[in-house]
């Protein structure tokens, strides 16, 4: 995450607006189930209105990895970087940062898993609202923000979908979510992401979009963030 400017030392939390915003969801918001490998750093909202009101909203979900969370000084749970991205982090400026924001710098040290779950609500089903299409989109959707310079793309390419081929759902799969077993699909054809996802029992549907070299450190299970953080 990029920060332009200078935010007086008491500026708030955006975090804190973003959950205002995530009350108004119809649905609960997903993440994945407690596991000592993550750490939730942030939620994204994004709304869709019309007349009557909200039309789909989505939230997603980011966490910091730890590829060896019982020695969290360990080396192995950096982030690769550049010398002059790490020295960015480093330096501290000479005026006071709001604590919130010492802390997100701090954790650009550590491997980010952005946007990695994402719940969808749709108030009115139709082939937008389809778990295949949605899982297709948040797969894409990682791989065009994430994966730019494994797939050939530069700042200028845009959506660029000529360099994207159409990746559908291949496969039936179980997906754990809240303990227990519901059926779902997935993505196992990208060299780059597995996803998988499915639809809630409440309504709306669970997203997940994992890079390949982060999967054996994660635990493919979802619950409720309620619920999750009771448990974690």
């Amino acid at each position: 995450m990029d920060f332009t400017g200078v935010l007086p030392e008491d500026a708030p939390d955006p975090r804190v607006h973003l959950a205002k915003l995530l009350e108004r969801m119809p649905i609960p918001v997903m993440g994945f189930a407690g596991q000592s490998a993550l750490d939730e750093t942030d939620v994204g909202a994004n709304f869709a209105t019309d007349s009557d009101g909200y039309s789909s909203m989505t939230a997603s979900i980011s966490a910091t990895l730890w590829r060896n969370p019982d020695d969290k000084s360990d080396p192995a749970n950096l982030a690769e970087m550049d010398d002059s991205a790490r020295r960015a982090i480093d330096e501290v400026p000479p005026w006071p940062r709001p604590a919130w924001l010492v802390e997100r710098v701090e954790m650009m040290r550590y491997p980010s898993l952005w946007e990695v779950v994402q719940t969808h609500w749709y108030r009115e089903e139709s082939e937008l609202s389809e778990l295949g299409f949605l899982l297709n989109q948040h797969a894409n959707y990682i791989l065009m923000n994430q994966f730019r310079e494994e797939l050939g793309l530069n700042a200028h390419d845009g959506e660029a979908p000529t360099l994207l081929p159409e990746r559908r759902a291949t496969r039936p799969v179980d997906v754990a979510i809240d303990g227990e077993m519901v059926p779902g699909v997935e993505i196992d054809t990208d060299p780059f992401v597995y996803a998988v996802g499915a639809k809630l029992a409440r309504g709306g549907t669970v997203t997940a979009v994992v890079d390949r070299e982060n999967l054996p450190f994660i635990t493919l299970e979802f619950a409720t963030r309620n619920q999750q953080k009771r448990e974690a």
